[in-house]
């Protein structure tokens, strides 16, 4: 029994050590809030979303509103990105309702975009922001938390070469 633990012990260490080893692989993607990514960002917004891996239903539908260009573009831009699983709250087939209607898609991804770069020091100071589509987004501190109308921030000041992206974990719509 003593070997079996012995064993066990080992395996748990190699896992662990693998887990560590990927967790740092991957953050630097999205560790923009820790630092650890340069102030000088090669890869553009687009790009950004694309190489973080949690950014997929959100890349396919700004491919399907005709904004990457506009999202790889000078900018510079703020982006509150929804994650993957932002969308996957969204009910039944309201992405692919969305993914037919290109110009209400375009409408709410536009919602998702501040022309400038406002970095968390600064959006913590504001209560709303303009956003790209035209309507104000709310903007509030809670609890040490933010909060972009009803959608927390998970993630902030992810540099990219054109502005800044920050992580919400809901999909956020305009009113109306």
């Amino acid at each position: 029994m003593a070997k079996d633990n012995k064993t066990w012990e080992v395996i748990m260490k190699r896992t662990l050590f693998l887990g560590i080893v990927l967790a740092l692989a991957v953050s630097p993607a999205l560790a923009g809030s820790c630092g650890s990514q340069a102030k000088t960002a090669s890869n553009d917004i687009v790009e950004t979303a694309v190489a973080a891996g949690s950014f997929n239903t959100l890349v396919a539908a700004v491919q399907a509103a005709d904004l990457a260009e506009v999202l790889a573009g000078d900018g510079p831009y703020t982006v509150f990105a929804p994650t993957d699983e932002a969308f996957a709250k969204l009910p039944d087939g309201t992405i692919e309702a969305l993914l037919a209607n290109p110009d209400q898609l375009r409408e709410i991804l536009l919602y998702h975009v501040v022309p400038g770069k406002v970095t968390a020091s600064q959006v913590v100071t504001l209560s709303s922001a303009t956003t790209a589509q035209g309507s104000d987004v709310a903007i509030r501190v809670a609890d040490g938390s933010v909060m972009i109308n009803e959608a927390l921030v998970t993630a902030t000041d992810i540099e990219t070469s054109n502005g800044v992206i920050h992580v919400i974990d809901t999909v956020i719509l305009p009113v109306g």
